[in-house]
């Protein structure tokens, strides 16, 4: 028989979300901000952590510190850890009937004016107790974010074909399911000879100048073209599809658009929104770490995404 202390690791929860806070902050007086806990509390815990361990944890540079080896180590395990840690007290809350949780969601700016409003008054009216907080990224920021447990789900999208997808390697040892898509239109002037009902064959546009988006939009952008024959001629680059539009509207070139980007503003007057081939559009998908699904609070937040973006939420 071995004896209980053998297998004691010399840290817990606690200690792991110190470290992990001292990683994402980069010094102890952020770790203990962002703990809600005071600065000589976590020197104090730190200083504990590696007279049981026996090795440093941080170590100074210049006014402020890093983590050592040791430090990475704990830091890689602790969202993980403390992930599984939450789903556990989130199963108990259910069966003590304690609704109360925060769910933190990142998602792509298009998702902001059209699916995050919906999916705030459904929490409201289904899930009272929970509580969202929402930050704006693209996928790559977003699906790190989940890595560094800055965020717990992030709303991302895809393109056929994306060279640059950030729901491969990046996304390694991550939850990622695909809950909905969003199509692609085509935004003219509406003198556009090619200004009708459509849908419309991209090849038509060979000639025009472009007005292309995002770099991951822009990159699907070449290849829709390189599909139809021809490279686009981009005479203007704006993340801002309310410019896209803009420019547009005043004959500079034409552009495409998702569905969620077009219906996020009223559409500008001298713009026309004509449908492409079906097929053209982008895939909706939520990302979490693994495991977080089975937070209640996560859970319920992940089933009502899944819901709006979904044909039924169409």
């Amino acid at each position: 028989m071995t004896d209980d202390a053998d297998d004691d690791p010399g840290f817990g929860a606690r200690e792991l979300r110190v470290v992990k806070a001292i990683a994402d902050a980069g010094s102890i007086t952020g770790a203990a901000a962002a703990l809600g806990y005071s600065q000589p509390a976590v020197s104090q815990q730190l200083k504990r952590l590696e007279q049981r361990l026996g090795v440093a944890i941080v170590e100074r540079v210049g006014r402020s510190v890093r983590l050592t080896d040791a430090g990475r180590v704990l830091a890689r395990h602790a969202s993980a850890v403390t992930t599984a840690l939450d789903a556990a007290a989130g199963e108990l809350a259910e069966l003590r009937g304690l609704r109360a949780a925060r769910v933190r969601l990142t998602a792509f700016p298009s998702a902001s004016p059209t699916i995050v409003p919906r999916l705030l008054a459904e929490l409201a009216e289904r899930h009272p107790g929970i509580s969202l907080t929402y930050v704006e990224a693209e996928p790559p920021e977003a699906v790190d974010a989940v890595r560094e447990d800055r965020t717990d789900i992030a709303l991302t999208f895809s393109y056929p074909g994306d060279r640059d997808d950030p729901h491969g390697s990046s996304a390694h040892g991550l939850s990622v399911r695909s809950v909905g898509t969003d199509e692609l239109l085509a935004v003219l002037p509406a003198s556009h000879p090619s200004a009708g009902a459509g849908p419309l064959d991209v090849a038509e546009l060979a000639d025009d100048d472009w007005i292309a988006g995002c770099p991951r939009c822009r990159g699907h952008l070449l290849e829709v073209c390189g599909r139809a024959g021809f490279t686009p001629r981009i005479a203007f680059e704006t993340d801002n599809f309310v410019a896209v539009e803009g420019f547009v509207a005043r004959g500079i070139g034409v552009a495409t658009l998702p569905r969620m980007a077009v219906e996020s503003f009223p559409q500008l007057p001298g713009v026309a929104i004509v449908p492409l081939p079906a097929g053209e559009q982008r895939t909706i998908h939520t990302v979490t770490a693994r495991g977080a699904d089975r937070v209640p609070a996560v859970k319920a937040t992940l089933a009502a995404l899944t819901r709006l973006v979904g044909p039924a939420g169409d």
